[in-house]
């Protein structure tokens, strides 16, 4: 079996550049694990690309692959499009502003995939670490998942209860399984791709490996509503049993201000969904 190792980043270079020079040293240079590693930036506005070319991968930008096929943004979007530049009979996913993590990410997760052939997916479990603003640590990271996912979970699909991060970025699967799927464009890929799984393999198609501890750049509240406002519109897709209806939706938010009236700002959510790959 042949491995790709896939980052999505979109104006990370503070990051990427340690994680695919310290992939790469331990997984391609002092053990031959992966066949390839690809960068596929977002739209990044900074050196993201550059910085991950210069660290030694092959960095693709999301809109230059298959342009015919039109672009969108998102991470969905990258990971999407991620499978018409990748060879590898096993794709693993790390997002790419870890900033604690190490190679047993990687490792970790293709585990389940090489030793038992009935799994399909895998997605990783750990503690997740948030920084406070005054710098302490505290292991209460995954508003999104708390909030959000693991309510959706446990209203419509209980039996996912046991999957300790359902949207983790880190996770692996056999591209037999990701070329069936169809891929919604933004923030949901996670769990729709755990939830259509599910619903096409069963439970027995599901591993999860715990990693020890993770940390990342974390997003604002107001971001985090635009991601959560994805995920909601996903499980809905789900529970239709039918895809995404292509549209942008506004998301109302007020910003907190020193003023008497503070102004809403509009801020649009794109909803898309990618057919299967293999029906390209």
């Amino acid at each position: 079996m042949t491995v790709s190792l896939v980052i999505p980043a979109r104006d990370e270079a503070d990051t990427i550049g340690p994680i695919v020079g310290t992939i790469l040293e331990a997984l391609a240079k002092d053990a031959p694990l992966l066949d390839e590693l690809l960068v596929i930036d977002s739209d990044s506005i900074d050196d993201t690309a550059a910085v991950a070319e210069a660290a030694g991968a092959v960095v693709y930008r999301s809109k230059d692959i298959r342009p015919e096929l039109g672009s969108h943004e998102g991470k969905g979007e990258a990971l999407w499009k991620a499978l018409f530049v990748t060879s590898g009979d096993l794709l693993v996913f790390v997002d790419g502003d870890l900033t604690r993590w190490g190679p047993h990410f990687v490792t970790g997760l293709l585990g389940p995939l090489l030793h038992e052939p009935r799994t399909s997916l895998v997605r990783a479990a750990y503690t997740r670490i948030r920084s406070s603003p005054d710098g302490t640590l505290t292991p209460d990271g995954g508003r999104l998942t708390e909030l959000v996912a693991r309510p959706l979970i446990g209203l419509y699909w209980p039996e996912l209860a046991a999957v300790a991060q359902p949207l983790a970025g880190e996770w692996a699967a056999r591209r037999s399984l990701l070329e069936q799927l169809p891929i919604p464009t933004g923030y949901g890929v996670e769990l729709s791709t755990l939830v259509d799984t599910v619903a096409r393999h069963g439970l027995d198609a599901v591993a999860q490996v715990d990693l020890g501890v993770r940390a990342h750049h974390h997003r604002s509240d107001a971001d985090m509503a635009l991601a959560a406002t994805e995920l909601l519109a996903v499980a809905e897709s789900r529970r239709r049993g039918a895809a995404m209806v292509p549209q942008t939706i506004e998301l109302l938010q007020f910003p907190s201000a020193d003023t008497d009236r503070t102004e809403p700002v509009r801020r649009p959510v794109h909803l898309a969904e990618r057919p299967p790959a293999a029906s390209i």
